[in-house]
């Protein structure tokens, strides 16, 4: 198949300028907001992935602020040195006690996290009256990840605490902390006592339309029990994530548009241009044929996902899966104009139009080219998904952590617990 010809680079360069700006980048130069320009219209993907790299490792080091809280009286504090792994009596930690101890934000940091700063906050009622005033006394716009506790009661202070953080589109976890009193005061067996109080929770939020977040049932007691351990291996992972979802959605909306704008090149040339002359088709109505081409244009053909795929020495993850167009049946049967625009009656009508000399120079060309227009389109968006995964992948913990894997859901979790 001939190689698709591409744009003069002053021609390129030009319009590029007027689809892009340097803020669109947000954490790359300008050089290498440049290059990347270029890869990606050259369809290189492999090397867009590689010069992102570098950028995405000093995000990945940014701090992160965690803020624990909950309710007065619910263990924020002990809660606090136990995911730390220090005692009570050491000087580092924060004060504990039977009555309240905290009442004003007090920063913590632990070399268990690093580049992380854990927030022990004063639970509700203690700072403030109302969830609102709380809300705004403590600086919830300042965190990145928060922490609810909860013992013994999951209360509508709890659910609304959940419910505005949720509504801040801020990640947040929940976690029980006092699972071995429960253990040893309940007539329950341990397994389904603890499947009662993950219920428990997860109604009591769904009531206010909270999404269910990572559940965790522990001991602030015994911090290498109970689902502890599970639960500093997801936080670990959690705040990978939220030092690069930010700045990888920047990226990632800031590449699509140079992927659309290669889409809208390529649908001109396909309304102006022959297909055969520009694309090197033998033949322009072979869906497979077509689909290969516009593969082979960004760059997302299975010998440059191989290629990949090799440069990563893993095979954990198959891109290529990604790709719904590698398979024709599938791409014509999920794709319903498509479907439509390949029915063999629809085929056998254009070929009965063929016969009729006016009609075969312009009602042919016109739906041919609707359908080269729509495979186009189906490319373009699996190449936006595979460049997405490609970048995630890169930056973030492949599900493992420490040689551990963990649950794909962390909730999950929950049915492995060690119960004494």
């Amino acid at each position: 198949m001939a190689e698709f010809s591409r744009s003069p680079p002053t021609l390129l360069s030009a319009s590029l300028t007027s689809v892009m700006s340097h803020q669109d980048w947000g954490v790359l130069s300008k050089d290498e907001a440049v290059k990347i320009e270029k890869d990606l219209e050259d369809g290189n993907l492999l090397k867009v992935v590689s010069d992102m790299r570098r950028p995405l490792e000093l995000v990945s080091q940014m701090p992160v602020n965690i803020a624990v809280t909950g309710e007065s009286g619910n263990g924020i504090s002990t809660f606090i040195n136990a995911l730390r792994e220090i005692g009570h009596e050491e000087e580092a930690s924060a004060p504990t006690g039977v009555v309240t101890t905290t009442e004003t934000r007090a920063a913590y940091s632990s070399p268990l996290f690093p580049k992380a700063v854990l927030w022990d906050l004063p639970g509700t009622g203690v700072a403030t009256d109302t969830l609102q005033e709380y809300h705004v006394a403590m600086q919830f716009s300042q965190y990145d990840l928060f922490i609810i506790i909860a013992s013994q009661q999951f209360s509508m202070n709890h659910v609304m605490l959940a419910k505005t953080i949720a509504d801040m589109g801020k990640k947040f976890y929940i976690v029980w902390t006092k699972l071995d009193l429960d253990l040893s005061s309940s007539t329950l067996p341990g397994c389904e006592l603890q499947q009662t109080i993950k219920n428990h929770i997860m109604r009591s939020l769904q009531k206010q339309r909270v999404c269910e977040p990572p559940i965790f049932l522990v001991s602030s007691l015994k911090p290498s029990s109970y689902n502890f351990p599970g639960l500093r291996d997801t936080l670990q992972t959690g705040l990978s994530q939220v030092r690069c979802d930010g700045p990888l959605q920047h990226l990632m909306h800031a590449c699509e548009k140079i992927i659309s704008h290669r889409e809208a090149s390529v649908q001109q040339k396909i309304t102006l241009q022959p297909l055969q002359g520009f694309l090197g088709f033998w033949y322009a109505d072979d869906l497979a044929e077509c689909l290969e081409a516009y593969r082979s244009v960004f760059g997302v053909n299975a010998e440059a996902l191989r290629e990949y795929e090799q440069s990563k020495r893993s095979t954990l993850t198959d891109y290529r899966s990604v790709m719904r167009s590698q398979d024709v049946q599938c791409v014509r049967w999920r794709d319903w104009k498509l479907w439509v625009m390949t029915f063999v009656v629809t085929k056998m009508f254009f070929f009965c139009l063929s016969l009729c000399p006016g009609l075969r120079t312009c009602v042919i060309p016109y739906f041919r080219q609707m359908k080269h227009r729509r495979c186009l389109k189906i490319v373009a968006e699996e190449t936006k998904t595979v460049l997405g995964k490609m970048l995630r992948d890169s930056v973030m913990p492949c599900n493992t952590q420490c040689g551990k894997k963990l649950p794909a859901d962390p909730a999950d979790s929950l049915s492995v617990l060690q119960i004494p």
